[in-house]
């Protein structure tokens, strides 16, 4: 008919629109204080600004000495209701001793919503080396001879006997560690099933070190490789907590969610202040969270 008008929806927009970044949750290591992480949490902001950034004030310096399933304790009440606030999910970055204070997090907390547990130079298989902390804080002993101070109740009350890991005692490690040998579950442990499954509901496990580290020792250790009883070091596939899965490593493999990322040149210090670092190895871990929102653009044509 002439003179009528049709009028006609000819568009559909669907756009998505990114809104919020993942809360980031730091923990520290040894002899640290928050203070420390100044510029990690920089970079954080910078690479995604808005992001939620917590950097744990406790076990600050002297107190990081503590037993770590004490300091689990104590971490864990201080994550819980960041996690409980946060409905898409945490990352974790640990730095050294705090890598493994966050593996106890994640194996003992049911129902955690980590995504990313991103471990910075944490000597996830033990220590063993004779470096400065071990001078200053057992004068009187080399690595050759501390296990007889760590491989007793008294020292498994100090943080660092914890992860000791004498490569030519390890039946006394695996009888007196009451930390990393449960963790690996090395020992008997009647809740190793419950912290397998709990540790596995991270998304990505990513470790971090690097030849010129200088602390951790071997600097393997921070991908879950160790020494043999000739101090040669076997790598993480060819160690028994790997084959055997004991705690979940292999699981993470076959899935794809374990990686690795060395890097040559840096001191243990300087981890989580080299800018390299972050951008080579934990940015892209940092993911964010895209939340969808739907507009309807509609646009309409005048027919005769």
């Amino acid at each position: 008919m002439k003179g009528a008008c049709v009028w006609s929806l000819v568009a559909v927009c669907v756009l998505c629109v990114c809104v919020a970044y993942k809360p980031v949750i730091i923990i520290h290591g040894l002899f640290d204080t928050s203070a420390d992480f100044i510029n990690l949490h920089r970079f954080i902001n910078l690479s995604h600004p808005g992001t939620n950034v917590t950097v744990l004030d406790l076990f600050d310096r002297s107190a990081s000495l503590q037993p770590l399933w004490k300091q689990v304790e104590g971490f864990t009440k201080a994550i819980y209701p960041i996690m409980q606030n946060s409905a898409d999910g945490v990352h974790l970055i640990c730095y050294s001793q705090g890598g493994l204070v966050c593996r106890g997090i994640l194996s003992t907390l049911p129902e955690h919503n980590v995504h990313s547990f991103i471990s910075l130079s944490s000597p996830q298989a033990g220590q063993y080396g004779d470096t400065d902390y071990l001078k200053y804080l057992f004068p009187q002993f080399v690595k050759s001879n501390l296990y007889h101070v760590c491989y007793t109740a008294v020292g498994q009350k100090i943080s660092i006997c914890n992860y000791w890991n004498d490569p030519h005692h390890r039946d006394m490690y695996i009888n007196s560690s009451d930390y990393l040998a449960l963790l690996n579950n090395e020992r008997a442990n009647p809740n190793s099933t419950a912290w397998k499954q709990n540790f596995l509901r991270i998304e990505k496990l990513v470790l971090i070190g690097g030849a010129d580290d200088g602390v951790i020792t071997p600097w393997q250790s921070s991908q879950f490789g160790f020494y043999d009883e000739n101090e040669t070091v076997v790598e993480m596939k060819n160690q028994k907590v790997f084959l055997m899965d004991f705690f979940g490593l292999k699981t993470l493999y076959a899935r794809g969610d374990l990686v690795l990322c060395s890097m040559a040149g840096v001191a243990h210090v300087f981890w989580h202040s080299n800018e390299t670092v972050y951008k080579t190895c934990i940015e892209k871990w940092n993911n964010h969270q895209c939340l969808r929102d739907t507009f309807l653009i509609s646009h309409f044509a005048e027919r005769s």
